[in-house]
């Protein structure tokens, strides 16, 4: 049974690469945004740190490096679940997966696979060069090991939260609005433009409970080799631990909202 859905997720993966292979250009024309967003946070922080060797236990070469990583992460966890989901169960397309004996889930994970594969080539190692070579950013890993699987997870963390906005159609006509909020609260508290340290400690704390630290914020500490939030220091591997149960727990509920969805689907407008 696994082997087989290790299968059919190469099978698709591979058909979805290729299929976005010929529009390839569109891809890299990406790959100016993470050098321009990382140009954009080195002159930033530059400022902001003056003379100050560290802030809140970070240093400016540390924070150099955080925003390295998190340009590099966002390549490889991209994902557009909520909206392609949106867009099949609207349109009544969502009936021609429904029909067949494989889960739309897994499917729509195979296709992410073969997505960010082709991200990996064409945006991914362009930009490690550029951050490397162009601006002598050291982008080696404190922990290879850990940051590989702190990615992975929050990879699937934006995948599965995604498909959880993106079910959320099967009861909203429109969900624009819910994907819209959602993308606005995590571009902020993701710690892709600010580390979530610099926040009041209440909000910090809270930060646990949420999804959005574990999609940017806890892989680039990670890379960094150091984890601290709400004055909480945490060891590498144990926030790799509680990035891991928070993905298992995301993932429980796009279960119960798949099969819920299931009973709930009515395929109008096909």
């Amino acid at each position: 049974m696994i082997r087989q859905r290790i299968d059919i997720c190469k099978a698709v993966a591979f058909v979805t690469f290729k299929e976005w292979g010929a529009y390839r250009t569109h891809s890299m024309v990406s790959i100016f945004v993470g050098p321009v967003y990382f140009i954009v946070q080195y002159f930033i922080w530059t400022a902001v740190y003056g003379s100050a060797e560290t802030l809140n236990g970070i240093s400016l070469h540390q924070m150099i490096r955080y925003f390295g990583a998190t340009a590099l992460i966002g390549y490889l966890t991209m994902d557009f679940a909520d909206w392609n989901l949106d867009m099949l169960i609207r349109t009544g397309r969502f009936l021609t997966y429904a029909l067949r004996p494989m889960n739309h889930r897994f499917f729509a994970f195979s296709q992410k696979v073969g997505h960010r594969i082709l991200g990996f080539i064409v945006e991914f190692i362009p930009c490690v060069l550029i951050f490397t070579l162009l601006f002598g950013i050291d982008m080696r890993p404190a922990f290879a090991g850990w940051t590989i699987l702190s990615i992975a997870l929050a990879y699937l963390m934006n995948f599965f939260v995604n498909y959880c906005l993106g079910m959320a159609s099967f009861w909203i006509v429109q969900t624009g609005g819910i994907r819209a909020v959602y993308a606005l609260a995590g571009s902020i508290f993701s710690g892709m433009f600010i580390p979530l340290v610099f926040f009041p400690k209440p909000l910090q704390v809270i930060q646990f409970f949420l999804p959005f630290q574990y999609t940017a914020y806890v892989p680039a500490m990670v890379f960094l080799g150091q984890y601290s939030l709400g004055d909480i220091q945490i060891s590498i591997p144990a926030i790799v631990g509680i990035q891991g149960i928070a993905v298992l727990a995301v993932f429980l509920l796009s279960e119960l909202m798949y099969k819920a969805a299931m009973k709930q689907f009515t395929a109008v407008g096909a």
